[in-house]
């Protein structure tokens, strides 16, 4: 099952909105198959590792990271070519974790002779797949806030000036959690200032792009603005408020920009209801690489599932830098948000805490 959780990962940044799946197949204690979900669209881990084994399949035992899919979506159901493979059991590390069909593939191969063990390797298979698992019960994307900040919480000087908070190993890493969302976000503060291109820029020249999330309540980008102008297959769009002038809509739109009214809160674009259009887009996850108001604002609205916080070795010893979160918070610390941290990352000189707020990710399904 390690093997198959290793396979898995090749296809991250390239799946959603379906899992990332491996799968390998053993015959008489001997690695036989071995496949992985490649992209989306594409074959799944199963049909790949026994396209694999070829004949070796037949008596043998597979290994899934996921519950084998025994439904028609964009590929025929996994139960279906399991069986007619002759692999007589196949263990499985977590349940689909989908309301409508979870356990549907175990019990199809079960009711049909085949032996199904689950939850080997369960908490793994999960946290592999957080944003699969998110997206598919709530329909929402799920929300991972990164900042990068000074030892003394500050994400700029008093000036704006942020290049660069960390080293290159941490700016490399946060083009692979670019790689793997679905969509990118910041606010018009961080356009004006950084001027970003919001595309992912990996080591070996690859890397898939994501949609960039624009907000920007009375529509003031500029044209010229690098995010409206880059040569990327995947689109910029500006969330504004309801009421902008139709020049500035015109003008955004010359350049190639998308353009998405949403309602306001408290004089704000509205993020839980940006979440849920989001979602509706198909859009599974979603890293917020915005500044000190859009991430104190996630963070309150309660959108944030997964908190990537860089910390430089660097102090600006004063007060009058810009915070990690910009907005109001509470009056009292019992009232403060409680987060769990998962782990201490390093980057060169630079720590990275990974953390969830109190309540996630969801815990394995396994029967």
């Amino acid at each position: 099952m390690q093997m198959a959780l290793a396979l898995a990962l090749k296809g991250r940044g390239r799946t959603l909105p379906n899992p990332m799946v491996g799968a390998v197949v053993v015959r008489d204690g001997r690695v036989v198959g071995r496949g992985w979900h490649d992209f989306y669209g594409g074959p799944h881990a199963e049909v790949n590792a026994l396209d694999d084994a070829g004949e070796a399949a037949r008596g043998a035992t597979l290994y899934v990271t996921l519950e084998p899919c025994n439904h028609t979506g964009q590929t025929p159901p996994c139960t279906r070519r399991i069986l007619a493979a002759g692999v007589k059991a196949v263990v499985v590390a977590a349940r689909d974790p989908n309301p409508g069909v979870t356990g549907s593939g175990n019990a199809w191969l079960r009711q049909r002779g085949v032996t199904v063990k689950t939850g080997v390797c369960a908490a793994q298979a999960v946290r592999l797949n957080e944003a699969f698992n998110h997206f598919i019960r709530t329909r929402r994307p799920f929300v991972t806030l990164k900042c990068a900040a000074t030892l003394d919480g500050r994400m700029a000087t008093r000036t704006g000036d942020s290049k660069w908070v960390t080293g290159e190993a941490s700016r490399r890493h946060v083009h692979d959690l670019r790689h793997e969302a679905a969509a990118i976000m910041v606010g018009i503060n961080t356009v004006r200032i950084d001027d970003p291109s919001l595309t992912t820029r990996l080591p070996d020249g690859g890397g898939i792009d994501p949609t960039r999330i624009i907000l920007d309540t009375h529509l003031s980008i500029a044209p010229t603005a690098k995010v409206l102008r880059q040569a990327s297959a995947l689109p910029t769009i500006v969330v504004t408020g309801p009421d902008t002038q139709t020049a500035s809509r015109d003008a955004v739109v010359a350049v190639g920009g998308q353009l998405m009214a949403a309602p306001l809160r408290a004089g704000r674009i509205d993020l839980i209801w940006l979440m849920e259009k989001l979602g509706a887009m198909g859009l599974a996850s979603l890293l917020i690489e915005g500044g000190s108001q859009v991430a104190g604002a996630a963070l309150r609205a309660g959108i944030v599932d997964k908190l990537c916080l860089f910390y430089a070795p660097r102090l600006l010893a004063g007060d009058d830098g810009i915070p990690i979160c910009g907005g109001p918070g509470p009056a009292l610390m019992r009232d403060s948000r409680a987060v769990r941290i998962e782990a201490v990352h390093r980057f060169g000189e630079d720590l990275m805490v990974e953390a969830y707020p109190a309540g996630g990710p969801a815990a394995p399904l396994t029967d």
